[in-house]
């Protein structure tokens, strides 16, 4: 016995190199999830050996607290599992996108956890769940059988201790980061946590969040990035006051941008062949109208982003790593956008989405971006899902051709598409495809591939439906339609004919005969390039791009704008936001209840717009609701004879989210 307990008190008095050993076994763990590969981990480890020291400092720092502890073996433990976790989510995530996982996901588990069955079946939900269950009652075992230290600890030595692993891991990375050994700028955070490590990576996406200060930030460095006078009087922009209205601004175009979720021409991945042409439709207008590449914020995932840059102008990459303005500053703050900017031209602006209205906070970001109504799935009908589960894109043509018929006058319209999004079934899946997949590296890519292309090829015929039903339109439309990113399936540059993951394809239809111009671009310059072509040139970013685009210092006074305008003093502006979040209507259509009646002992309300989403509701109770058609309700629950004249239609989205009520 006593042998035990030397052999014990010589462990736990070569702890902190115990330490360090495990910290470099859970580096080349989570490096190896992270790659989906032993060898490449390896491979990294001797090809980058200071780069993978930072990291496994990184993680030994977080588990040298477990010297406080007098249960060494179990605060070990579980502070390794913290590390593990994050590398296992890692390696899952990136099975399933092409973007790591990172702390901004965070903020996003409520979004997850309301489409994980898109991602897993309920077998792969349930296992997960038991191994959670298992591992909680793992660390209870442990807890209880792991030994104990029963003299006093010293915690002025343990201190010291801790502090010189601290003080050496932070002198490493600020050495790293100085030599540049390890970035600390991510234009692409796949490749980010490719070349500095998962560990360091994933701390980066948590200290650098929103957009940084300029260094040199004052009124009169915001006021100088334009010619005097060139904003208005004292060089401060009032948008509508300062901006130059056209004469012909009441006969200017309907504006229709059309985001299609992961979509691109599949033609451009060398290694994959297709029994014929999946976008025919987008070919053809390519060759009549505007297009070219598109510089895309995203890779396999981040579809918010791509929208947020089109609309505002604002370049993503200015934000932290992973960072989704809509889940932060777009919550609290308005900003100026080109919903903003046209209302001072008599547009009014729609938002179109065939998914759910609170996904990524869109129910309340988009009143402050100006919109004045937004149309989400809760408010569609007829709607045909993939099997996948996601919505199909053909029933967006009634939905624009809606928004634009609710108005006289013009409208400005972005649709967000979402039936080609992912996860891809690595099993075959489609009976009897239209395109085959007849080349492919193994049978699981096949098959995830044909099942994707299949999906592009029917946004390909609504795209041609589209501007078949634009074409005959009695007003003047132009419309912007691209892919918002790739799909997450595992594409490397090589595979594709320009070698950029950041690039997609755009085209600009119109109607009424606007010049083919070809161009790259990018999604935070493309609305002001249309406004371009269009005479337009209102807001402070549309006069940006317009007019400083092959300027010296165009990116670095874009970010300073960014900032002023989002996290700053609002020096463009004279000191004030000018912008004003608006009373969003949701939904194009009005949901109207004409009457209720009585039938037996059951109540029914009639009325015009419902939909599979519009629930009875009484003082903001929901009550169990049948939904019998778009005309009429049923009330399935009890109510007293005399509320029945208090009741109300709401649309709830599928996690109880009311998203309106009628009047």
């Amino acid at each position: 016995m006593n042998k035990i307990k030397s052999g014990v008190r010589y462990l736990y008095d070569r702890y902190p190199l115990m330490l360090l050993i495990i910290a470099i076994l859970i580096t080349l763990i989570i490096e190896t999830l992270g790659r989906h590969s032993l060898i490449g981990s390896v491979a990294f480890a001797c090809a980058h050996p200071l780069v993978f020291i930072c990291n496994m400092m990184l993680i030994y720092v977080v588990i040298s607290f477990s010297l406080f502890f007098k249960r060494r073996v179990f605060a070990t433990c579980m502070l390794s599992l913290v590390w593990l976790a994050i590398g296992i989510t890692n390696g899952v995530v990136l099975a399933n996108r092409m973007t790591p996982f990172n702390v901004k996901d965070l903020s996003n588990l409520e979004e997850g956890a309301q489409i994980i069955t898109n991602y897993f079946n309920k077998i792969t939900i349930i296992i997960a769940c038991v191994v959670v269950g298992l591992l909680v009652l793992g660390a209870i075992i442990l807890f209880r059988k792991t030994p104990k230290l029963t003299e006093k600890l010293n915690y002025k030595k343990i201190t010291a201790t801790v502090l010189v692993i601290i003080l050496a891991t932070f002198g490493a990375i600020e050495g790293g980061m100085k030599t540049g050994v390890l970035d600390t700028f991510f234009a692409n955070l796949a490749y980010a946590y490719r070349d500095n490590g998962v560990a360091y990576s994933f701390m980066i996406t948590w200290a650098k969040t929103g957009i940084s200060k300029p260094t040199e930030y004052s009124e009169d460095s915001i006021q100088s990035i334009f010619t005097k006078g060139e904003l208005g009087e004292d060089n401060k922009y009032t948008p509508g006051k300062d901006d130059e209205i056209p004469a012909d601004a009441g006969k200017k175009p309907n504006i229709i941008f059309l985001q299609l979720e992961s979509y691109i021409d599949p033609s451009r991945i060398e290694n994959i062949k297709f029994s014929q042409d999946a976008i025919p439709n987008f070919r053809r207008l390519s060759k009549k109208c505007s297009t070219g590449y598109l510089e895309v914020p995203a890779v396999g995932a981040g579809t918010a982003n791509v929208e947020f840059e089109a609309i505002t102008g604002v370049s993503a990459r200015f934000f932290g790593p992973g960072e989704y303005p809509y889940k932060s500053v777009l919550t609290e703050k308005t900003c100026e956008t080109v919903p903003f900017d046209l209302k001072h031209l008599g547009y009014t602006s729609h938002a179109i989405h065939n998914h759910r209205g609170a996904f990524y906070n869109r129910n309340v970001v988009f009143k402050n971006m100006g919109f004045d109504t937004f149309t989400c799935l809760e408010y569609m009908n007829n709607v045909v899902k993939t099997p996948k589960n996601w919505a199909k894109d053909a029933l967006l043509t009634e939905q624009i051709l809606d928004a634009l018929n609710s108005t006289e006058g013009k409208d400005y319209i972005y649709t967000i598409s979402v039936q080609g999004h992912g996860k891809y079934p690595t099993e075959e899946t489609l009976k009897d495809p239209v395109i085959k997949v007849t080349e492919a590296p193994d049978e699981e890519s096949k098959w995830a591939w044909e099942y994707y292309v299949n999906q592009v090829y029917e946004m390909d015929v609504f795209l041609g439906e589209l501007v078949n039903a634009l074409e005959d339109f009695n007003e003047d439309v132009v419309l912007v339609a691209y892919g918002d990113h790739l799909p997450a399936l595992d594409i490397v540059e090589d595979q594709l004919d320009n070698g950029n993951l950041y690039s997609s394809e755009y085209i600009i239809w119109s109607n009424f005969g606007l010049k083919k111009k070809d161009k790259d671009t990018s999604t935070f310059e493309i609305s002001s390039e249309l406004l371009k072509r269009l005479g337009i040139n209102a807001g402070i970013m549309t006069k940006y791009h317009q007019n400083y685009r092959n300027s010296e210092d165009y990116s670095k006074n874009l970010e300073a704008l960014s900032y002023d305008m989002l996290y700053g003093d609002y020096y463009v502006f004279g000191g004030k936001n000018p912008y004003k979040a608006t009373d969003m209507r949701m939904g194009v259509k009005e949901i109207k209840i004409d009457e209720i009646v009585q039938i037996g002992e059951k109540y029914y309300i009639k009325g015009q717009n419902f939909t599979e989403y519009s629930k009875i509701s009484l003082n903001g109770e929901v009550l169990k609701t049948v939904y019998l058609g778009p005309t009429i309700l049923a009330l399935n629950d009890e109510v007293d004879p005399e509320d029945v004249s208090e009741m109300k239609v709401s649309q709830v989205e599928k996690n109880k989210e009311i998203l309106s009520t009628t009047e």
